[in-house]
């Protein structure tokens, strides 16, 4: 028992229900009793100031007593309103003296301050009402002390923060409180279109938006808060996540289908190679099962080809096929067609009979579509085709000698 008097002293203090607490000098605290913490909330945690915890209004009384007491030495009573985990401000009388063993600290007591008397008071909340709210402001302040990417604030109706809480607050470089007192307003003056916007969350309605801030990508919830419904706006609930390791994944899910992407337009790529086997002469040779998306990449492919390199013929060789739906055989028709317009020849080589039956079936106009028999034979057609071209140009426009020109 003797060995161990402090630990008992603080086990004492930690379950006192009474409101004590040891400050320094400069009016920091350094220790509270478990009814303080339990009646102010996270906001007595060791090295809080009173003078933060104090209503700005009783922040020069506050002042004023702390300064007689360390130059008189002599205890001191005073009241004052101090903020309690739920942003409301709890009026206290409070009983300080400098500690005879230690003078660079004051022991303090607190209660709460008698009710003025005045014939328009509002009725005293019953002793359920009273517990009702303490539990719900128990599990506001431990979901904001134990919820990792959470932050949570409300401001009154003047935009002057009341409640400033949450484990992720410290990934703006905050301090959880640290804005208790402020003015939204002022934080963000330098700012009128982000002041104006601000202004906008007190016309009661509910908002959501994701922005960046900090380095942080924050999912946030504006809510406006009434004190009865129907009243007007006198307040605003703000709850922001930090949803910076989901906006990550998505990042790189968007990057792996963009690569997808990219990987699959290679593969078209190579599954529809444009080759030029002579000059002048296009083969584009297909395999597979080709479908309607294939064949409209194919068509634009191919007339690009065919402009860029001044191509006279383009084969298309369907050896390799061996189903084709039906509004494929219609773009085939449709393509020869506007290799016509460009000024080549569209051949089509290779038919196997089911696409034959395919094309036949639709009823469609063939007898313009230019067919060999495969490969080789529509090389060989385009070839003469271009020989009888060039020896048509090069003949000679004189007449042959021994005979008189025509009439």
């Amino acid at each position: 028992m003797e060995s161990a008097p402090s630990a008992l002293l603080g086990e004492l203090f930690a379950r006192s229900p009474d409101l004590l607490f040891i400050a320094s000098a400069d009016g920091a605290l350094l220790h509270g009793s478990g009814g303080l913490r339990e009646a102010l909330g996270p906001g007595v945690e060791s090295g809080a100031l009173l003078a933060d915890l104090a209503h700005p209004d009783d922040r020069a009384a506050l002042a004023a007593a702390w300064s007689a007491l360390l130059q008189r030495g002599e205890p001191v009573s005073f009241d004052v309103r101090l903020r309690d985990g739920g942003g409301a401000y709890r009026p206290l009388s409070c009983n300080a003296s400098r500690s005879s063993s230690d003078r660079g600290a004051v022991l303090g007591s607190l209660r709460p301050a008698p009710a003025p008397t005045t014939a328009a008071a509002a009725p005293a909340a019953t002793e359920e009402e009273l517990s009702t709210l303490r539990l719900k402001a128990r599990i506001l302040d431990s979901i904001a002390e134990h919820v990792e990417p959470i932050a949570i604030w409300a401001t009154d109706g003047d935009g002057t923060y009341v409640y400033h809480q949450g484990k992720a607050i410290a990934k703006t470089g905050l301090t959880p409180g640290q804005h208790l007192g402020r003015s939204v307003f002022d934080l963000y003056a330098a700012s009128p279109e982000a002041a104006a916007e601000m202004r906008q969350w007190y016309d009661g309605q509910v908002r959501r938006g994701r922005s960046e801030a900090h380095g942080t990508y924050w999912d946030t919830w504006l809510i406006p808060l009434r004190s009865a419904p129907g009243e007007r706006v006198d307040g605003v609930l703000g709850i922001s996540l930090d949803v910076s390791d989901s906006k990550t994944v998505e990042n790189e899910l968007r990057i792996q289908l963009d690569r997808i992407a990219a990987q699959q337009k290679v593969i078209r790529d190579l599954s529809t190679p444009i080759i030029e086997v002579w000059d002048g002469v296009l083969t584009l040779p297909m395999v597979g099962t080709v479908d309607s998306v294939r064949t409209a990449e194919v068509m634009d492919s191919l007339l690009r080809q065919i402009v860029e390199k001044r191509a006279s013929f383009a084969i298309l060789d369907l050896t390799g096929v061996e189903v084709v739906d039906t509004k494929v055989a219609s773009h085939l028709v449709e393509l020869v067609t506007a290799i016509r317009l460009l000024g080549a020849d569209g051949i089509v080589a290779g038919i196997k009979p089911t696409v034959a039956q395919t094309m036949v079936a639709l009823g469609l106009d063939l007898t313009q579509l230019n067919t060999q028999r495969n490969l080789r034979a529509a090389l060989n057609y385009a070839i003469r085709s271009m020989t009888r071209a060039q020896a048509a140009t090069l003949a000679p426009s004189h007449p042959a000698p021994g005979k008189p020109p025509s009439p």
